[in-house]
């Protein structure tokens, strides 16, 4: 019988990392120098997980998909993808408006407004993250919208409302230009509205 002394040390567990934490923020690390390195389109949730330490199925667990842990990775606060659903529901003869209410009312709350701001900000002084974005948002959204809309030149339509959005934060919160930094809401509501309503729908 051999004593406590003798008695060989408890072997160290090793494999994929545990959940946790410090875990979820090793995997937002890996995955945005993935995302920088490869762009969004060719990254792949298995190799942000190998490059993480983790399982797979941990990436999964956390975010569900890679368009979800790429805007997690981005701390982007809300999911532009809502936009193709604002589009593509209820009646077209309507989508200006849903738009442009959806739109105004995100930019109006001020935690949204910051952190999107932020994220522009970074894209328009970096190239690396422009072109993440770029990625993103003709995946995820112009195409999704695109498909959807019985018009010429869809893709072409859906990144002048980008364009229309975009343009509209810069001048209104950035650049800060009168009457248009201070004009309530209701009254931008339906010029935006006539914008958005003219590239999605009239030919």
């Amino acid at each position: 019988m051999t004593s406590a002394a003798e008695q060989p040390a408890p072997r160290k567990k090793t494999g994929r990392r545990p959940g946790g934490a410090d875990t979820r923020r090793t995997v937002l690390e890996a995955a945005r120098a993935e995302f920088a390195a490869l762009g969004y389109q060719k990254a792949s949730m298995r190799a942000i997980a190998r490059a993480a330490g983790v399982d797979a199925a941990l990436l999964h667990h956390y975010f569900g998909s890679k368009d979800k842990l790429f805007l997690a990775a981005l701390e982007f606060p809300v999911d532009p993808r809502l936009i193709v659903d604002q589009v593509l529901a209820g009646d077209r003869a309507q989508v200006g408006d849903r738009v442009a209410r959806f739109v105004l009312a995100l930019w109006e709350q001020p935690t949204v407004r910051d952190r999107l701001l932020a994220v522009l900000r970074t894209a328009a002084a970096s190239e690396e993250v422009a072109a993440l974005m770029r990625g993103f948002m003709v995946t995820e959204v112009v195409s999704r919208v695109a498909v959807g809309l019985d018009v010429p030149q869809p893709e072409l339509r859906v990144e002048l409302v980008m364009s229309q959005i975009l343009g509209l934060a810069m001048a209104r919160y950035v650049i800060a230009v009168e009457p248009l930094a201070s004009a309530p809401g209701e009254d931008l509501l339906p010029l935006l509205a006539r914008a958005v309503q003219g590239y999605l729908v009239e030919t």
